[in-house]
C-alpha cells in the first residue's frame, strides 16, 4: 500500500472516531401533516395542530393528491378568509410530497388554494419556544463521574489507537 493511501486510511479512522465521539447534533421533528390521513379534504387540521408542540427547526411533510390540492403559505387574515391570491409562498411542487421547515419564530398558515379551504383545509401552526435544557442531577459518586468518561473518552480513544494501528500495519 503506497504511502498516500496509508495516510488516508489514517486520516479516515480518526474521522470516524470524531464522528462517534462527537454528541448527537439536535435536529428538528419531523410531522406528517395530518397524520396517516396526510393533507387531505374532511379532516379537522385545527384539532391535529393542537396535539402537537412545533419548534424552529421542525419540518412539515405535506402529503397529498397534486391532482386536486396544493399548499399556499398566506397570512392570518388570507388564512381567515381562505384567500390564496396573494401568498407568502406556494410549496407546491408537483410531486404531492412537499417539505417546508419551520426556519422562523412565528407562526405560519397554510391553506390549499383548490377551494378545499372553505371546508377547513388549513392549517395554523403556533411556533413555541424551545424549553431549556434539563438540569443535571447532582453527582452522587466519583463513580458516575469515571462512567462517563469511559464511555465518551476512553472508549473511542481506545477504538481510535487501534483503527490507526489496524492502518499502520496494512501500510507495511
Amino acid at each position: 500500500m503506497g504511502r498516500s493511501k496509508c495516510t488516508t486510511a489514517v486520516a479516515l479512522a480518526l474521522c470516524a472516531t470524531l464522528a462517534v465521539m462527537l454528541p448527537e447534533l439536535v435536529a428538528g421533528k419531523r410531522y406528517i401533516v395530518g397524520g396517516s390521513m396526510g393533507w387531505t379534504t374532511n379532516y379537522n387540521y385545527t384539532l391535529w395542530a393542537a396535539n402537537q408542540t412545533f419548534y424552529r427547526g421542525d419540518w412539515l411533510f405535506f402529503v397529498y393528491d397534486r391532482n386536486q390540492n396544493d399548499i399556499i403559505e398566506v397570512n392570518k387574515t388570507n388564512y381567515e378568509t381562505c384567500n390564496a391570491e396573494h401568498p407568502v409562498h406556494n410549496y407546491t411542487t408537483g410531486a404531492g410530497r412537499d417539505v417546508v421547515e419551520l426556519n422562523v419564530t412565528h407562526d405560519r398558515y397554510f391553506i390549499s388554494s383548490k377551494g378545499s379551504c372553505y371546508g377547513g383545509m388549513k392549517l395554523h401552526v403556533h411556533l413555541s419556544r424551545i424549553p431549556p435544557p434539563p438540569r443535571a442531577a447532582p453527582s452522587k459518586s466519583d463513580s458516575s463521574t469515571f462512567t462517563v468518561l469511559r464511555s465518551q473518552l476512553v472508549i473511542p480513544a481506545v477504538v481510535t489507537i487501534a483503527a490507526i494501528w489496524d492502518s499502520l500495519l496494512l501500510c507495511v
